[in-house]
């Protein structure tokens, strides 16, 4: 692999840098998990897109620019470098639209990739149920065929951004005689039709990231069905690719936090002289994050070369929920009894927002797919073990 930037490249790295410098707002916004806080962030997303910045790998009829992957990677590098706000849109730009421009057709393309791209629609997930979790192929919820609709009944939860959000991509069961990942099928829903309930499920910080979705007859247009009806496992395990491998969790997500976390090793010596393997772990985490990165690029070179990502991608969700998790760790111990305090605190001093990345990295290993599913898959399909 060339580790060397084309000259294109390091004129879209200057070109993304300065207008980031130029509109990242200057203070942070509220949590998009509140209302005020999602609406601030819906807002980011329109501006981002009206710069051509939205997607920059997607097509330019669909919101993008048409750049690479390696470009793409360049912009996640100066996106999280300038501090710009989360991605509220993420299970859509980084989940749905991927796969719609794998398996959606021309309609479905023009119909919903550009307001996805412009903040218009946000998107939430709703895969799980509350007896299918990592196991997505026990799902239960169903979608018969009427006439021009499916009529779908059941009930998904931990639904990502579902309480402020507009459409949900959903996986249900349209074969009512089938078993596990056959007589699935992958469909588009808006949530405010009819007969669609959004309850809040409240988080330990009081906030709403989450969504249970209960239907009731909903009837669902059989044109917001993506992809063949029964082949929804398949359009499923590429959005789970995506999720997992390449799009939803860049390396400059990592690579941010790493350099933070040496910063707060600088801010606390004495910590470390308490403790002398908290050097020791900031070190492996900046080398992991470091590690992840070149890895991220040696898979999009190959993508961009004609290759694929398949059950690889489990190996990489492990990794990078796992160094996630144990930087934040790390962070706290450096922190001490300081890390329970939250940044308002009158004694917080420098402990920033590491308390609420914790918290956050703590369920890395769970969504996803857990890591313990994630395994399971590693050693069946790249190690050829037999099934457990």
């Amino acid at each position: 692999m060339d580790l060397d930037y084309t000259q294109q490249q390091r004129a879209f790295r200057v070109e993304a840098r300065e207008w980031l410098e130029a509109n990242v707002p200057g203070q942070a916004l509220q949590s998009m998990d509140t209302e005020q806080g999602f609406a601030a962030h819906r807002e980011w997303e329109t501006k981002l897109n009206e710069g051509g910045w939205a997607m920059v790998s997607w097509p330019v009829e669909y919101g993008g620019r048409g750049v690479d992957l390696i470009e793409w990677l360049i912009f996640e590098e100066e996106y999280y470098r300038a501090g710009a706000p989360g991605r509220v849109n993420q299970n859509g730009i980084f989940l749905l639209g991927p796969t719609l421009m794998e398996f959606g057709n021309d309609e479905q393309k023009a119909r919903f990739l550009p307001p996805m791209a412009a903040g218009i629609d946000v998107w939430a997930q709703g895969w799980s149920e509350p007896n299918a979790g990592s196991d997505m192929a026990a799902i239960r919820t169903t979608a018969f065929r009427d006439g021009d609709h499916y009529v779908v009944n059941g009930q998904k939860t931990w639904c990502s951004r579902a309480v402020w959000a507009d459409w949900i991509f959903c996986i249900f069961r349209t074969d009512p005689d089938s078993e596990r990942h056959r007589g699935l099928s992958f469909m588009l829903v808006p949530l405010d039709a009819e007969g669609v309930q959004v309850r809040a499920i409240e988080q330990l910080d009081g906030e709403t990231g989450f969504a249970e979705v209960f239907f009731d007859n909903v009837r669902v247009p059989v044109d917001q069905l993506l992809g063949e009806e029964g082949g929804g496992w398949k359009v499923a395990m590429s959005t789970a690719g995506f999720e997992r491998g390449l799009m939803l969790r860049s390396p400059a997500r990592y690579q941010a936090t790493a350099r933070k976390l040496v910063a707060l090793l600088r801010d606390n010596p004495e910590a470390a002289q308490r403790d002398p393997t908290l050097g020791d772990r900031v070190i492996r985490g900046w080398m992991q994050a470091e590690a992840y990165a070149l890895q991220t690029y040696r898979t999009a070179s190959r993508i961009i070369g004609g290759g694929s990502i398949g059950a690889e991608s489990s190996l990489n969700k492990i990794f990078w929920s796992e160094m996630d998790l144990a930087m934040h760790e790390t962070a706290m111990a450096l922190l001490g009894p300081r890390a329970e305090l939250l940044p308002t605190a009158r004694a917080a001093g420098d402990v920033g927002d590491w308390l609420d990345g914790f918290q956050f990295a703590l369920a890395g290993p769970i969504y996803a797919g857990t890591n313990e599913i994630q395994r399971n898959i590693a050693a069946e399909r790249l190690l050829g073990l037999p099934r457990g």
